[in-house]
């Protein structure tokens, strides 16, 4: 016969381990990827860690000094090209609190964004 303890203690376990399972299924970060695509060309990505895009989140581009030099939003593929700046910038994608991912020009590579 199986104690009411040990049966307790099992249901308990098992509903910790669904509520991490929902948990992490659940959970997404932001992911930004920009290449350069031509000599004044800047293509980024954003999405989601879990495989979702990202159509309409707010890209701007900004200056060290915060002052935003280009604004978009996303398309439906989460893409967004833009004339790439003189001088030192930043991206920012700013999807609301806890889903902030910030790209300095420094690591953007030569190539289309996947």
């Amino acid at each position: 016969m199986t104690s009411p303890h040990f049966v307790r203690r099992a249901r308990q376990t098992l509903a910790a381990g669904a509520l991490l399972l929902s948990a992490s299924a659940f959970a997404h970060n932001p992911v930004v990827e920009c290449r350069q695509i031509s000599a004044d060309t800047v293509q980024c990505r954003g999405a989601f860690s879990d495989g979702s895009l990202a159509p309409g989140v707010r890209l701007d581009v900004m200056s060290y000094d915060d002052k935003v030099l280009v604004s978009g939003k996303l398309d439906k593929s989460s893409m967004l090209s833009f004339k790439k700046p003189k001088g030192d910038f930043f991206v920012l994608f700013d999807a609301g609190p806890g889903h902030v991912v910030e790209v300095d020009h420094a690591e953007i590579v030569a190539g289309a964004a996947r």
